[in-house]
């Protein structure tokens, strides 16, 4: 069974999508880039604030869908400019506090509104 997972505490989607759907106990996320919901305005002053909202875009998400990151399975997570591994890392750990997830890190030439960092995830209940 399909259901949509939506909440006004992540950004709406931009596009012909949801922002995340469950099926059966597997929730998929669409993509989430860092805009703040409060305002629908874009935070990428640095990469470290970038990636701190893209996780609070998805802490909501998950929590919408009474999950948390502990229930997370795979990370899908595109970036501009793969110098800024490090910093991504460094701040996506600190969701993560034991057992992370699968995951892929790549690099893209291009991403929605001009960001420099997308992420996506699967979890399971």
């Amino acid at each position: 069974m399909k259901k949509i997972i939506s909440t006004s505490d992540a950004p709406k989607a931009i596009g012909p999508y949801s922002q995340a759907i469950m099926v059966d106990n597997t929730l998929y996320t669409s993509g989430q880039i860092a805009i703040n919901p409060i305002d629908n305005t874009l935070n990428t002053s640095d990469i470290r604030s970038e990636t701190k909202q893209v996780m609070k875009n998805l802490d909501a998400i998950l929590s919408a869908a009474d999950m948390t990151f502990a229930n997370v399975v795979k990370c899908s997570i595109f970036m501009r400019d793969i110098d800024h591994y490090t910093e991504i890392n460094d701040i996506y750990s600190k969701f993560f506090f034991e057992n992370p997830p699968a995951r892929e890190a790549v690099e893209v030439s291009s991403l929605p509104k001009n960001v420099n960092l997308e992420i996506s995830l699967i979890a399971e209940k």
